[in-house]
Parts: structure tokens; C-alpha cells; sequence
């Protein structure tokens, strides 16, 4: 039986450890990772330095998971108790809500984006890991583009996204896809040896191309004459059957950035179309060790799925209740294919039963 670990709400210098439940979550896709708690007020009183925009910390036993800010509260009254909920995201929560600061540039770099976007947004914690970025011929920032959007843009221009670490960073980058794993999920027909408690695979192919076709343009300068027929193809050589799909992406001002593009959006359709769900107990990896953290690879063995591969952890969700006590749900996806420009391969992988035939192809 795990030991369970108390899960700290700090606001206004102030802890807060006894809750009726909570549900924090942490996903990379998404671009502001929430929580909610729940509680009954015994004193009848809401503190007064709890209110919306609250600065708040969120830990489970001695490790911070969040740093963000209150976005609801809900004072509840009845005859014979008072609750509070309470509800907010992290860091990235400004950047989704507001917009942008309205802009025109030519040959900025990805790190002066990134700074005239969240700086006037109160973010100065930033770091862009990356081996080398690129310039980009014009950026220009309209008014009523949110934040979020034109940081996510440039980001994936350089095959990186951007998201919060739990102390509050801002990270562009991408996966590690060469870091060990962090841990073997079972799941047994007999139910020996298995440290899971359910696992569903999903396999879709609603949102998965063949081939995905970059078309774009760009504007003449000064000593560049504009061109308008700048096109790029990715195949994914494991769709067996022929699904095209044609976009046309005004920001994609060069040949390599339609290549680039064209294999983002091929991989994401790729993504889209498995994941694995796995719930197990507690909120840690083992007895006293790390927390479940998205980034992380991990080995599935699953006997009745066929399945012994390793994959990438793209979300996971703590939730936790006097009723059904501390859980946690993983969201699995392929290995390899998010983000698969962010960094180059330094090593190859043990490839298992998980891994879909063929790769994504540049073919112009």
C-alpha cells in the first residue's frame, strides 16, 4: 500500500493540506495546466488573501508539481456546512488569456520573440534549449493574436513548443528521446506481477495522413525577390492507404520551413492516432521515488494488448479523494514522434511491438 502523500496548497504564505479531493493535471499539448481542490471550511470563514489571480504553489509531499495563479473560487453555503473550491493553472495561463503585443520585425530570432512576447506578461524565467535556432525573414503580430498562439508559432518554426516546468519556467525546447526509462508498466491475464490497475489502447485513424503538403510563399526585400511556390511533402511510409492532406501556411517563408511544417504536421497526425491509458495507484514512479512526470519514457508490457515497447508519457493527471483515495491516470504515446525535430537521435532505441511500421519522409 503506497504511502500517501499530502498535497499542499501554499497562498499567501499559507499552507493548506486538508482537502475532500483534488485533481491536478499536466499535460505538454496542452497549453496551461490545471488544478482544482475541494474542501469544507470548518471556521464557516474564507480566508481573505484567497482570492482570484492568487499567487499559488502546489506541491505533493516535499515536491513542487505547479506554480501558477487562482482562477476561480467558489464559496458554497448551506444549512449546515460551508465549502470551497478552488480552481487555476500555471504559468502559461496568462499567455493563453491575453494577447500579444502588436509587432513588426524582420530577422528576429527566436530568443528576441520569445522576449517581447512574455516579458511585458510578468515571465522572466525562460530558458530555450536548443542546439541552434533560426531567424525568421518577418514576423508580424496583428491585433487580437493571444500570446500563447505567436510564441507557439515561432517555437515550432524551429521545431520546438514551449511549456511550463513545474517551478514556474518556460521552457522551448523539445523530448529527450534518448533518456532511459523511467519505468515497467504490467499488465498480466492472470494478474501476477501487474502494477496496473487498468490500461486502454486507443488507435484512430480519423486525423492520420499518408502524406502531408506544405505550401507557401514569401514577401521580396530590399535585395530578395518574393516567391510564391514554395512547396514540401511528408510521407508516413506506415499509412497503407493514400490520405492526402494540403496546407497552405503563409508563415512558411522558405523551403526548409515547409519541410520542417510538412513533418510537424505529419507527426502530429501520426500522434493523434494511438495513445495508451494507463491508472495506477499513488503518485509515484515506486515506494519514495519521483513523481509521474510528462517527458518521461516508459516500458508497457502488456499481455492481453501484445504489447512490450517502450513510450513517450505526454500527460498524466494526480486526482485524489477520501472516497477512492490517491490515483493517477498516464496518457502513453508512440516514442519518437513528437517534437522529432526538437533535438536530433544521439543514440538508437530498442524498438518493440508498440512501434508502427515505416517513417516520416521528406519527398520535396
Amino acid at each position: 500500500m503506497p504511502t500517501l502523500d499530502k498535497v499542499t496548497v501554499l497562498i499567501g504564505n499559507r499552507a493548506h493540506q486538508i482537502w475532500e479531493s483534488y485533481d491536478i493535471q499536466s499535460d505538454l499539448m496542452t497549453p496551461a495546466d490545471a488544478w482544482h481542490v475541494s474542501l469544507g471550511l470548518k471556521t464557516g470563514q474564507l480566508p481573505d488573501f484567497v482570492e482570484p489571480w492568487s499567487p499559488v504553489e502546489i506541491k505533493i509531499g516535499n515536491d513542487t508539481v505547479m506554480i501558477g495563479r487562482v482562477d476561480e473560487l467558489a464559496d458554497a453555503v448551506t444549512k449546515s456546512e460551508r465549502t470551497l473550491s478552488m480552481s487555476g493553472r500555471d504559468g502559461a495561463a496568462v499567455l493563453v488569456d491575453c494577447a500579444a503585443p502588436i509587432w513588426v520585425a524582420r530577422l528576429a530570432s527566436l530568443e528576441e520573440i520569445v522576449a517581447k512576447v512574455v516579458r511585458p506578461l510578468g515571465i522572466h524565467k525562460v530558458v530555450i534549449d536548443a542546439e541552434a535556432t533560426s531567424r525568421r525573414e518577418k514576423i508580424n503580430v496583428e491585433p487580437g493574436d493571444r500570446a500563447w498562439d505567436t510564441l507557439r508559432n515561432a517555437a515550432e518554426a524551429n521545431g520546438l513548443w514551449p511549456w511550463f516546468t513545474p517551478d514556474g519556467t518556460l521552457v522551448i525546447g523539445g523530448p529527450d528521446y534518448s533518456a532511459p526509462t523511467v519505468a515497467t508498466l504490467v499488465m498480466n491475464r492472470d494478474g501476477k506481477g501487474n502494477n496496473v490497475e487498468e490500461l486502454e489502447r486507443k488507435r484512430s485513424a480519423s486525423n492520420r495522413y499518408s502524406e502531408v503538403t506544405v505550401l507557401g510563399q514569401t514577401h521580396g526585400t530590399e535585395t530578395e525577390e518574393g516567391k510564391n511556390a514554395l512547396k514540401a511533402t511528408a510521407q508516413d511510409s506506415g499509412v497503407s492507404w493514400y490520405r492526402p492532406q494540403v496546407v497552405v501556411d503563409h508563415e512558411s517563408d522558405s523551403a526548409a520551413i515547409c519541410r520542417d511544417r510538412a513533418r510537424k504536421l505529419l507527426a502530429d497526425s501520426r500522434l493523434s492516432s494511438f495513445e495508451l491509458v494507463a491508472k495506477v495507484k499513488g503518485h509515484r514512479i515506486k515506494e519514495g521515488g519521483a513523481l509521474w512526470t510528462p517527458g518521461q519514457r516508459v516500458h508497457v508490457v502488456s499481455e492481453p494488448h501484445g504489447i512490450d515497447g517502450v513510450f513517450f508519457l505526454m500527460s498524466r493527471r494526480f486526482t485524489g479523494s477520501r472516497q477512492d483515495g490517491q490515483r493517477t491516470e498516464l496518457m502513453l504515446k508512440e516514442d519518437g514522434i513528437w517534437a522529432l525535430d526538437a533535438h536530433p537521435h544521439k543514440r538508437k532505441h530498442r524498438r518493440g511491438k508498440n512501434d508502427s511500421p515505416g517513417e516520416i519522409l521528406d519527398v520535396g
